[in-house]
């Protein structure tokens, strides 16, 4: 038996080797997320402040409370799923199937205009019901989906391939709300002076909330149809979760991945801000499609050569580099500030943000496979799900920090829903929403730069350990 290992683990296939088919597959997934995530993260704060005219600092408590709630939720979901035994179809595809319509109907509910028969206070409660329902059933839905990457296969390069391609998934799903809502949920408005803004629209918000839940479930059906689960991952009913969340926050590893998350979660939402940009700095909402091509046009270019340059110099070694040209280009655009008639210039400086961002959009998921890999590499136990979850309420602390700090800035800067929502260029009050849109996200990727780069250990010399004890283990179980 001893040599029938040896000759396994010296062989030069991989026992779990991966095509392009089943990349594909894992990247429909992502596309189904990202259809419903992107449209509620973008447009859902337009939705409360212009349509149900709730006050911008209620609007911020609101999504403060709902993160507090993710506090209990997230481990919730990591504690089901971990202790959850793996069917015919395996551990973690199953939910696929089971919440991928309750998800859907959760976001159309989000998005259904209840102002004229409701009371203010009622209105409030029924966002707060609809949006802590449609968190719930993403996370449940999320968790497992990530977890599944570290158990289709646990090959090194297939790890990328699944990165790569759930970064072209988050791309296209994300993509769709970016670019087609804008040109549907706004009408436009005649300003009195031959001119015209934007205003948003009940019924077209609504209506494309009910596109994107269709094409989610589609993609997460077709995801669990195309994907498998090689890599064994059994239930632990009496797993210690204390002993796994502490070993977590003892892991320099993760808690810099959970530092990094925050930070690069935070900064994607928080550029949802710029729908307010484009509405009442460059009036004109028809920008948003542009600046999300100017924002996913490097990633697409960069697609192709992803894979060979992050096998030739490391992931850790990639991300470093990278954010130091997106933190570089974000600080010169908060310098620059462009004129209200110089929108031209704030895309021009979006596409270098995007470009410098863009391995780190497509590394990330593998890193969070390494750290997993590398949890159990020094403590001997493996809990994808318990890694995941604590991992994804993480990225959601950095949502929330960007949803609350970014409204409570619109509100100290003099946004308010009754006199902007039907408002184009205001003064004073335009110029402080481009300060916000600037400002932040050149602090934020100067953070994300130092800590790749200075503190996160993983880099490619010292994984090489962490890949062969892991592929000796998983090759031990299946023996």
């Amino acid at each position: 038996m001893a040599k029938e290992k040896s000759e396994i683990t010296t062989t030069n296939e991989h026992p779990n080797k991966i095509g392009v088919r089943e990349g594909i597959g894992y990247m429909l997934g992502d596309g189904g997320n990202l259809f419903v995530l992107t449209y509620v993260s973008s447009y859902l704060k337009v939705f409360y402040t212009d349509i149900l005219r709730i006050p911008t600092s209620k609007v911020a408590n609101l999504f403060l409370f709902t993160r507090l709630w993710d506090a209990i939720n997230d481990p919730m979901w990591g504690t089901i799923v971990a202790k959850k035994r793996p069917n015919k179809d395996g551990k973690y595809r199953p939910y696929l199937k089971w919440l991928a319509i309750p998800l859907a109907l959760s976001q159309i509910l989000c998005f259904i205009d209840v102002s004229l028969s409701l009371s203010e206070a009622n209105i409030l409660v029924f966002a707060y019901v609809t949006y802590i329902a449609f968190g719930m059933l993403y996370t449940g839905m999320n968790v497992p989906f990530g977890s599944l990457a570290s158990v289709i296969t646990d090959d090194p390069d297939g790890r990328t391939l699944l990165s790569t391609f759930r970064t072209i998934g988050s791309g296209v799903g994300g993509a769709a709300p970016a670019l087609l809502a804008p040109l549907l949920i706004y009408s436009k408005v005649d300003d009195g002076k031959g001119g015209t803004y934007n205003v948003a629209d009940a019924q077209g918000m609504l209506s494309f909330a009910i596109v994107m839940g269709v094409l989610s479930v589609i993609f997460y059906y077709a995801c669990y149809f195309t994907t498998k689960e090689r890599v064994p991952s059994e239930a632990e009913p009496n797993v210690d979760m204390k002993k796994i969340y502490g070993g977590m926050i003892k892991s320099k590893p993760f808690v810099v991945l959970a530092l990094t998350g925050i930070l690069i979660s935070g900064q994607l939402q928080f550029g949802s801000l710029n729908q307010y940009l484009y509405k009442n700095y460059f009036c004109n909402t028809s920008l948003s499609v542009i600046g999300t091509i100017a924002q996913y046009a490097p990633l697409v270019l960069m697609l192709p050569f992803s894979a060979k340059i992050i096998k030739k110099y490391g992931k850790q070694e990639i991300c470093a580099f990278t954010s130091f040209f997106a933190a570089a280009a974000a600080i010169l655009t908060f310098f620059i500030k462009p004129a209200p008639d110089q929108a031209w210039l704030f895309l021009v400086m979006q596409f270098v943000i995007g470009f410098g961002y863009s391995f780190v959009s497509i590394t990330n998921w593998a890193i969070v496979a390494d750290v997993i890999d590398y949890q159990l590499y020094k403590t001997g136990i493996k809990n994808e799900s318990a890694v995941y979850a604590v991992y994804t309420f993480c990225r959601k602390l950095g949502q929330t920090a960007a949803d609350y700090g970014g409204l409570v800035l619109l509100g100290k800067i003099g946004y308010e829903a009754e006199t902007m929502a039907n408002a184009g260029f205001v003064p004073g009050i335009s110029e402080g929403i481009l300060t916000v849109c600037t400002l932040i996200p050149a602090i934020t990727y100067t953070l994300v730069f130092i800590l790749y780069k200075f503190f996160f250990p993983l880099t490619k010399e010292k994984l090489e350990p962490v890949y062969e004890y892991v592929r000796k283990a998983n090759q031990q179980i299946d023996a």
